[in-house]
């Protein structure tokens, strides 16, 4: 292997691999390469996830919120947590369901980065990719915060949750849960809480996984926008215009098609993930508020869980309309590049051709949550609005 292929392995390696790992070990990897066996072990191990969380988590967690109906702290504090693992699951048998889907878009991905390039090429795939991989790292972080206030405190004795006389067993557990039997006798109460530390484990990967997973897509298909913009605006150095020209109209056109199978994988997810963010930003607020009113005892452990949900789901609510934002600028990009080139300069065909990659480039370039609101930071805003709204509402119900 030449130095040239053996650096864009590299690259590719850098670019992709802290993604591919998580997403491979929860089985949603999507890899057009896998032979029949190695399919069935991927989704062997993604029913592994879904049967551990629902049977551990969820279905245990209704039955704790069935036992508290009636009490708001109680029921408040159930949903705030059981919620995201409800949607969590459902963003793994999207994803499950996409994945012959996706595997179109990682060969795209893998393909431009062992192609050849040029310097100019490599650095904007570089700098782009280093951005989705800052987010990667951070979604590695919250994980592991998150992990270490889930797990540590019930080992030492202490619980993060809301206690009543129908919750506090004695014996703390990681998140509020019910089982039909009696589980604090040893040794059943050891493996009920490694079954729901594995649970978590593999719950809080999958979720900052899958997105972080979208925040790489759309960063790659924002660097392609990018180099496309640079070979329009520097069309006179080919020898041939119209070569030139239709390269870059099917690199845009490939791009596009990207973009749709991305739109159809996620808007559903983004939708609930929608609407899930407006109720846990809602009733996160609700038990700070009323926690610092001091209706409640206020711990330091306590609240730092609570803030660290808040600030887990604030981030990635947030990632989502930040990529769908930078989409759009990229696509806009085009655009401009197009008008403002010398187009009057050209024959009248070659300028027709032109208004028709404009025309195309006019068009808005966005993922959407359920095909009916484009993700943007505009959008981000009305909903922590709304949100605000809402919580008021809560709030003088209390």
């Amino acid at each position: 292997m030449d130095g040239s292929k053996e650096l864009a392995y590299t690259d590719l390696e850098w670019a992709i691999g802290i993604n591919r790992i998580s997403l491979k070990i929860i089985g949603l990897w999507p890899d057009a390469k896998l032979n029949h066996r190695q399919k069935l072990l991927a989704d062997l191990r993604v029913l592994i996830v879904f049967i551990l969380i629902t049977c551990v988590l969820i279905i245990p967690g209704i039955l704790a919120l069935l036992r508290v109906w009636g009490d708001m702290m109680a029921m408040t504090d159930n949903i705030q947590i059981n919620l995201p693992v409800i949607v969590n699951v459902m963003k793994v048998l999207l994803i499950r369901f996409h994945k012959k889907d996706l595997e179109p878009v990682i060969n795209m991905i893998v393909e431009d980065w062992l192609r050849t390039k040029t310097a100019r090429e490599r650095d904007i795939m570089i700098e782009q990719t280093r951005t989705a991989r800052m987010i990667v790292l951070f979604g590695c972080i919250m994980i592991v915060i998150s992990g270490t206030i889930s797990v540590v405190p019930p080992i030492l004795g202490y619980s993060t949750a809301y206690l009543t006389n129908l919750t506090d067993s004695g014996r703390p557990l990681l998140l509020p849960t019910y089982y039909l039997r009696d589980i604090l006798e040893t040794p059943y109460y050891e493996i009920v809480f490694v079954a729901q530390s594995a649970a978590i484990s593999l719950g809080a990967l999958s979720y900052s996984g899958i997105d972080t997973f979208l925040s790489l897509l759309v960063f790659h298909i924002g660097a392609q926008l990018e180099i496309i913009k640079g070979q329009l605006l520097n069309l006179d150095d080919f020898k041939d215009f119209s070569i030139g020209l239709a390269f870059s109209v099917k690199h845009h056109l490939r791009l596009l098609r990207c973009v749709d199978v991305i739109d159809n994988t996620f808007n559903l997810m983004l939708l609930a993930l929608l609407m899930y963010f407006a109720v846990l930003f809602c009733l996160q607020g609700f038990v700070i508020v009323t926690m610092i009113d001091g209706d409640n005892n206020l711990s330091f452990l306590r609240m730092t869980w609570l803030l660290t949900i808040l600030i887990t789901a604030f981030a990635h609510m947030c990632l989502y309309c930040a990529v769908g934002e930078f989409l759009i600028a990229k696509g806009e990009e085009i655009f401009y590049a197009v008008y403002n080139y010398t187009w009057y300069l050209r024959t009248p065909n070659e300028a027709k051709n032109l208004m028709m990659l404009m025309t195309r480039a006019g068009k808005p370039l966005y993922i959407t949550a359920g095909k009916i609101f484009p993700l943007t930071m505009s959008l981000f805003c009305s909903l922590i609005k709304t949100s605000v709204g809402y919580l008021s509402v809560l709030l003088a119900i209390r």
